[in-house]
């Protein structure tokens, strides 16, 4: 059941990001702030979370109640759905904006950043669109799985952050790229790497990092349509990094995807795969976002090189889906003047300048039936 709350100019604050501080206001060029009030508090309609999609198993035989503590024969789970945490804007001028993270990460990476400052979410309720932020099955709060995976303790900082093109660990210290725009500072790390959470279906214990793309796109795809029934509004998808794998899917199983935003997906959809040509028939304008330190000439970023592998694909498929007659753009942030970005571009220090360009491609490229013509 759907949860409610009317809440009229709620300050959500801090690391869980149900909050901003006063005047901390960041819009669209043009756009009003349709979602504070003239205090820079967030004025929200209704708040709620809620799971979709996903399965029920049963096991064999016959539940015991006289041992219900320890009997599992005869017993339901249910497993492998979506969870979904969503404010919508007292003022919503704009499209639902659903979140789908990454490798290793929840929702919370687009709630707040690791020095505190505003996330995304907020960044785009202040824009007037809904935030619906998601934990993919198996991960966050959206844990129960009918994959037995093994949870690896083996340490792994070091390599995640290189991977992430924020810098490299050297002399037992973590170093950042030249002009890196990733806020600094060992309290700012330390929020950091906490915020990476396992999951739990993946037998990472013994080097298997796989993610089930289909669990994922058909669980998401069912948040889109519990989205579509609560609003009557079709959905931007904004994905980051392996999300952007099932992303691609999602539309096979869902009509209402209205856009696709992916932030350095792990790659784009294969041309003529079934996930292409559903996009190219749904008309789904596509945009891809690069950060920086992509590309060979970068020999101090270990990472570099195989990035700019994964952002190839992206020309591949916008020159293919282009000639088909669909939309699709490619940003490389360091071209359009925006420099020092990593792979967590959302939280960086200059996290509200790729929001407002971000915004600024929607209001050309998305058809928004709240706005007149």
């Amino acid at each position: 059941m759907k949860t409610n709350r009317r809440l009229i100019a709620l300050a959500l604050a801090g690391t869980l990001s149900l909050s901003l501080l006063a005047g901390c206001s960041s819009t669209a060029a043009g756009s009003e702030d349709t979602a504070s009030d003239d205090t820079g508090a967030l004025a929200i309609a209704d708040q709620g979370i809620f799971s979709a999609g996903g399965t029920v198993i049963t096991s064999d035989g016959t539940f015991d109640v006289s041992n219900y503590y320890t009997s599992r024969a005869g017993s339901t789970s249910h497993v492998d759905h979506a969870n979904v945490l969503y404010q919508i804007p007292e003022e919503a001028t704009g499209l639902p904006m659903v979140f789908l993270h990454g490798y290793g990460q929840s929702r919370m990476g687009w709630m707040t950043t690791p020095d505190g400052r505003e996330g995304w979410s907020d960044m785009f309720l202040r824009m007037g669109h809904s935030v619906w932020l998601v934990d993919q099955p198996r991960r966050g709060e959206a844990g129960q799985t009918s994959v037995s995976g093994t949870i690896s303790t083996e340490p792994s900082d070091q390599t995640w952050y290189t991977q992430f093109r924020i810098g490299t660990y050297l002399d037992g210290e973590f170093t950042y790229n030249e002009g890196s725009q990733f806020p600094e500072g060992e309290d700012v790390l330390d929020q950091f790497f906490r915020q990476m959470t396992p999951d739990t279906g993946m037998d990472s214990a013994n080097g298997d990092q796989n993610i089930d793309n289909t669990v994922v796109a058909q669980a998401v795809a069912a948040a889109i349509d519990e989205i579509y029934e609560r609003t009557g509004q079709d959905s931007i998808l904004v994905t980051h990094s392996q999300g952007g794998l099932p992303g691609w899917e999602i539309p096979r199983y869902t009509d209402h995807v209205v856009a696709i935003v992916a932030i350095e997906p792990g790659g784009a959809a294969e041309v003529d795969s079934e996930a292409y040509n559903a996009m190219l028939e749904q008309d789904i304008p596509v945009t891809f976002y690069y950060g920086d330190y992509i590309g060979e000439e970068f020999t101090d970023v270990p990472a570099a090189a195989m990035w700019s592998m994964m952002a190839a694909s992206a020309d591949t498929f916008t020159e293919a889906y282009i000639a088909a007659g669909g939309n699709s753009t490619v940003v490389h942030l360091p071209d359009e003047g925006i420099t020092g970005n990593d792979h967590f571009m959302f939280q960086d220090m200059n996290n509200d300048m790729i929001a407002d360009h971000i915004e600024n491609w929607i209001q050309e490229n998305v058809q928004n039936e709240n706005t007149p013509e």
